[in-house]
């Protein structure tokens, strides 16, 4: 089960919640639980919940809604060890934060006109105001892996899921994925999976 949703619907005049005020949505915050069964049970009876109001004609079951959203966020929050919840992050850390932040917030991507604004290590430096060497440095420190390299590999993810799940051109996916021609793509494509787009797709 899974509940997508954005910041909009969370928040309205009644409810005032903003997401970026929520300790599970910080940058660096971790990503992933393990339930215990106890909580494994609760949380499904949530979800169904939310899929019978969704089936419902009920005038105000969007905001019935939101509130189940916003339920399940507190067991995300509350499920958070008390040391992710701690603001004091040092300046490294803080830099990859944000690096992965403005990476993510980028996808997915979903029409050919949209089209990556952030491509190269220099475009992350600039927008987070350092050199792009201690960015650089900052990565590897922290993830193990330079910032060409990062980039790289979410290029890539989300290339193989726009030629899997979409009937969008290589052309298009391209352009999207900020190339500027396909020669170049299908170039970079291969040398990152070893196949190139059309035989990925296929």
């Amino acid at each position: 089960m899974f509940c997508i949703f954005t910041a909009d619907f969370l928040f309205t005049q009644k409810s005032g919640v903003l997401l970026e005020e929520l300790s599970l949505f910080q940058p660096g915050q971790i990503p992933v639980f393990q339930l215990p069964a106890l909580e494994v049970s609760e949380i499904e009876y949530i979800f169904r919940k939310m899929q019978k109001e969704l089936a419902a004609d009920y005038k105000h079951k969007y905001d019935l809604l939101r509130n189940l959203v916003v339920e399940l966020i507190h067991y995300g929050q509350k499920l958070q060890p008390m040391s992710a919840l701690s603001t004091t992050q040092n300046a490294s850390q803080r830099i990859s934060s944000l690096f992965v932040e403005l990476l993510e917030r980028q996808f997915p991507l979903e029409t050919p006109q949209q089209r990556l604004s952030l491509r190269f290590p220099k475009d992350y430096a600039n927008r987070l105001a350092v050199h792009v060497n201690h960015l650089n440095k900052v990565l590897k420190e922290v993830t193990g892996s330079t910032t060409t390299e990062i980039i790289s590999s979410r290029v890539i993810q989300e290339a193989k899921i726009l030629l899997k799940q979409t009937s969008w051109s290589v052309a298009d996916i391209a352009y999207s994925l900020g190339f500027e021609d396909v020669a170049h793509f299908s170039h970079y494509f291969k040398k990152q999976t070893a196949a190139n787009p059309l035989a990925f797709r296929n």
